[in-house]
């Protein structure tokens, strides 16, 4: 992508999702990723309906007249975006790629935390990590996450999830809220998954493609890994190569999902011709409700 549409690609995006967040997104967001806790304000004269368990008897008895404690809400929040950046993410075969769909879900999270004053920051992987942004805030830094993500990478970089998460457990010793956007087509992160949860919440974001889900009948066809750069013929007017891949397709699916549940992390499928502030919307909806 030369500077120029890298530059535009980065104004779109910005424009997309700062006006989905200003319409959708930023209450639901609120509600739902509160802050750390509470801090004390002030104390005041005790009313009738007052919960008596914020009465301050240290005031009331110095004045002989009840006073309750005052509360705000501690607002400040740490969220960082995990984004797989490996070979796979190139891949798309209708409206967008992976990778793009990754970056408007990336820009709509981190225009909703900057609107709530919260701090983002960035990790980009494939089978290592290759971008670290630290936690701030700001739309000029939430413009240069946008734009990291969006940058082009070398072909045919592999994908390692354990890597990018034990450097979020590594680097990030306070909680946060890690949202790890990628297809999640690799293997052994389970134990990585379980160690960086018990530390910071993390919400896996599952970008999927229709067509890894299931080939349509087109002929003999070449597939190329774009991770790897092996080639395979591939008879797709043949119906048991279709519903082999399709079996095989969804065992993948499930046994990623089965994963999460085992962990009790709340996991949302993308998909990348699906309309994904929707998505998030009804998501931030559902979490609002189980809380």
């Amino acid at each position: 992508m030369l500077p120029s549409e890298l530059f535009k690609a980065v104004r779109h995006l910005e424009i997309v999702a700062r006006r989905a967040v200003n319409d959708h997104l930023a209450g639901q967001y609120h509600s739902v990723f509160k802050g750390r806790g509470m801090d004390f304000l002030d104390v005041r004269a005790y009313q009738p309906g007052d919960d008596i368990r914020v009465i301050d008897w240290n005031v009331s008895a110095r004045t002989d007249e009840l006073h309750v404690k005052q509360f705000t809400e501690e607002r400040e929040l740490t969220v960082f975006l995990v984004v797989d950046a490996s070979g796979s993410q190139s891949f798309g075969t209708r409206h967008r790629r992976k990778q793009e769909t990754a970056a408007e879900l990336a820009a709509l999270i981190a225009f909703s935390a900057i609107t709530n004053n919260d701090r983002v920051g960035l990790i980009v992987f494939t089978d290592q990590v290759e971008v670290f942004l630290p936690p701030r805030k700001g739309k000029k830094h939430v413009l240069r996450v946008i734009k990291e993500i969006l940058e082009p990478r070398p072909p045919r970089q592999k994908t390692s999830i354990k890597t990018a998460l034990e450097y979020l457990t590594r680097i990030s010793r306070k909680r946060s809220i890690a949202f790890v956007i990628s297809d999640f087509l690799d293997s052994d992160y389970e134990r990585s998954l379980k160690v960086a949860n018990r530390r910071h919440e993390l919400i896996p974001l599952v970008v999927v493609d229709p067509m890894e889900q299931r080939i349509p009948e087109m002929g003999l066809v070449h597939f190329e890994d774009p991770e790897t750069g092996q080639v395979l013929p591939v008879d797709t007017s043949s119906k048991a190569v279709r519903e082999a891949f399709a079996a095989h397709m969804a065992r993948v699916r499930r046994d990623q999902e089965r994963t999460f549940r085992k962990l009790r992390i709340d996991s949302v499928t993308i998909d990348t011709d699906q309309n994904h502030i929707d998505r998030l919307v009804r998501y931030f909806k559902e979490r609002a409700r189980k809380a």
